[in-house]
């Protein structure tokens, strides 16, 4: 089912970091959006932030500089989002809240609509074993910022169903953006594999083997990584972080998940990265 006389409209739930990158890349290719969260506060600054990353988009020219910027509507319950084509779940990285959210808006959309939950580590099918229709729950994991990275990671639960998957399909068309589908289980595959990598970057800075600057350096200039580890947590966000790799701890045992001290101490000061001003880093906010 299409909102607005036939016209595709996305819902995306959470007003953070992602969400407002999600609303920013569908509304920059001309998508109407309604944005919901329960947080009146966060809300309330999402205009601004939004306009701020669309002027960002197109300074860095991601996203088209002419050709209509999609609507957007601010709600704070789940009902807003009943003629949604399609819904993404983009709030913090806990199951059970996400379980919640997953079960308010399967009680609030027509039959057959696509629910995506963006996660970065969380299995699809441990949602969908607590939620009405789980054949129409997907997982897609944007990057942040979702305007500028153009692969997304999309994972297919055990019980997710082809009319899904093709809407997946037409969503991701719709937002210019390519999707390459894995299989289900904890952190899938970009998490399982970045999240250790930057958490044993924060070991050894933590131990007082290099400082975060030659860590950087050294993955950047020898492995040809883009931005070094410890400057991608920064962008990711270091709570964000600590939550996925505590999803992946518990859920697979690996010890080098276990967050580092450095992780949670950033965490505990409220250094959270870029959008705080302060992680590994500094910077300008606002």
């Amino acid at each position: 089912m299409s909102g607005h006389g036939g016209t595709p409209r996305l819902a995306v739930f959470g007003a953070g970091v992602m969400g407002i990158g999600i609303a920013t890349l569908a509304m920059g290719r001309g998508v109407p959006v309604v944005l919901v969260d329960v947080d009146q506060e966060r809300l309330g600054t999402a205009r601004a932030r939004i306009r701020n990353e669309l002027r960002l988009a197109h300074m860095v020219g991601a996203l088209p500089r002419t050709g209509p910027v999609g609507e957007l509507e601010l709600a704070e319950t789940a009902l807003a989002a009943a003629d949604a084509t399609w819904v993404i779940e983009a709030i913090t990285e806990v199951a059970e809240l996400k379980a919640k959210v997953h079960r308010e808006i399967a009680a609030a959309v027509a039959p057959g609509t696509l629910r995506v939950t963006n996660t970065s580590s969380i299995p699809v099918d441990e949602l969908a074993g607590q939620i009405p229709s789980p054949e129409d729950l997907a997982g897609i994991h944007f990057m942040n910022p979702p305007y500028l990275i153009g692969t997304l990671e999309v994972v297919r639960g055990p019980r997710t169903g082809e009319p899904a998957m093709a809407a997946v399909k037409d969503l991701l068309s719709t937002l210019d953006r390519r999707g390459i589908v894995v299989g289900d289980g904890p952190g899938f595959v970009t998490s399982r594999v970045l999240h250790r990598m930057i958490n044993d970057a924060a070991n050894v800075v933590g131990e007082g083997r290099a400082s975060v600057e030659d860590v950087d350096a050294l993955m950047e200039g020898c492995l040809g990584h883009p931005t070094g580890p410890l400057r991608t947590a920064d962008l990711i966000g270091i709570d964000n972080l600590v939550d996925s790799l505590r999803v992946l701890h518990e859920r697979t045992g690996d010890e080098s998940c276990r967050p580092s001290e450095v992780l949670l101490r950033k965490v505990a000061e409220g250094h959270h990265g870029r959008k705080t001003g302060r992680g590994f880093y500094h910077y300008e906010v606002g």
